[in-house]
């Protein structure tokens, strides 16, 4: 592109955003600098602050500014039911349900040894380690219904195996090679009212 280096810069900064190409970042930077700098000042500082301040809940993963998220912390939810999921967005995406009244764990990912996602990046340890302090009754493995998600959570099963705990997986309301993230509220309450207790094989 024959423009301002500085156009160019920020246009290729919107690329960085999952499904933004070279046009929708070209879109968005002319939209910023033409009819909106007051909105362009505000995501800037915005940005600036989230990534300076929010970092991970010491007790689930998830991502906040405070030591302990809002919901690790609050009094309304029940600390003796923990439902494992992949990312914050899985998060969001069940909370927008009102149907569970749990805590969560995050992982962060899913295994994946092709690029060097194991056991220690997903934060299981820690995981075990909540387990074993006996609070947590049900452990409800909500991972992704992809190849991925479900070794994810057949290995997580396989390490609560002899812990004092029920294991349970969502139930396939999730539609199979879906992510939680873009599936509806009502699909979600189906899927945990009709979890399945996980067995070994």
């Amino acid at each position: 592109m024959n423009s301002s280096p500085l156009i160019d810069q920020l246009v290729e900064a919107f690329r960085c955003l999952p499904g933004v190409g070279p046009k929708s970042a070209q879109r968005m930077t002319l939209h910023l600098l033409e009819r909106n700098r007051a909105g362009g000042q505000k995501l800037s500082q915005s940005l600036i602050q989230a990534l300076d301040k929010v970092g991970n809940c010491s007790l689930c993963r998830t991502l906040t500014e405070e030591p302990v998220c809002r919901i690790c912390a609050s009094p309304s939810r029940s600390q003796n039911i923990c439902c494992v999921v992949e990312s914050p967005a899985d998060v969001f995406a069940i909370e927008q349900s009102n149907f569970f009244r749990g805590v969560y764990f995050v992982l962060m990912g899913h295994l994946s040894p092709i690029d060097g996602i194991g056991p220690e990046q997903l934060g299981i340890a820690q995981l075990l380690e909540k387990v074993q302090q006996g609070v947590i009754e049900e452990v409800i493995l909500a991972c992704n219904s992809t190849v991925e998600g479900d070794a994810t959570a057949y290995y997580i099963a396989d390490q609560l195996q002899g812990l004092d705990v029920i294991v349970s997986r969502i139930a396939h309301g999730v539609p199979v090679g879906g992510e939680l993230e873009f599936v509806d509220g009502g699909t979600l309450t189906h899927a945990f009212s009709g979890r399945k207790r996980m067995e070994n094989a």
